[in-house]
């Protein structure tokens, strides 16, 4: 056997328990299969059906298909009877509008479930939005009412108010009844007290 002919062939194992069949390769693809059914894209086909389903749930479409009802009659009715394609319990004419309808079921059947998904879509985002913005609404809060705690502590101006205001009538009080000396904050000992925080 040459080399040439020894590297295209397959090997198979060798041995009592050797199995007879090829292997497939694991380097290769596999070759493609035999379709019997002809391939088409979902996304389009299901935009098609969308558009379809549209027109159908149009006005426009009514108005239509009642003006071909009525011709088709007409002309079955009053044509020259060679000329006739549907003589009168107009089983044609049925026939079409059974296949229409047998058609435009699943066509609007179709558009409602792509509908459908894109609503599940857009609930499940949504719904996340919410949770981020519920998120944000209690971080908010939190916020807040820490500062509402750090505020309590911090003197604000109708307290700094309020205190001067009961100075000034400490020192009235104090001026009117004793005609004394009257001690100023300033001219009290330097050291802090704890009762002017």
């Amino acid at each position: 056997m040459t080399p040439e002919r020894e590297t295209t062939r397959e090997r198979t194992p060798a041995g009592a328990t050797a199995a007879t069949r090829t292997r497939a390769r694991l380097d290769q693809p596999r070759p493609p299969r035999r379709r019997f059914l002809p391939e088409y894209d979902p996304e389009a086909f299901g935009r098609l059906s969308e558009r379809i389903a549209r027109f159908l749930g149009t006005g426009r479409f009514i108005v239509w298909m009642t003006v071909v009802i009525v011709a088709w009659v007409l002309w079955n009715i009053f044509a020259p009877r060679d000329v006739r394609f549907d003589n009168y319990p107009f089983i044609f004419l049925t026939l079409m509008l059974s296949l229409q309808a047998s058609y435009a079921a699943p066509l609007i059947l179709l558009a409602q479930n792509r509908q459908d998904d894109r609503d599940k879509v857009n609930l499940e985002q949504d719904r996340k939005q919410n949770e981020r913005s519920i998120a944000d609404t209690e971080y908010l809060t939190r916020e807040i009412a820490a500062l509402r705690i750090g505020l309590g502590e911090v003197a604000t101006r109708d307290w700094i108010r309020s205190e001067l205001q009961d100075l000034v009538k400490e020192l009235e009080e104090r001026a009117d009844g004793h005609h004394k000396h009257v001690v100023f904050p300033a001219e009290r000992s330097h050291g802090r007290d704890v009762d002017d925080r």
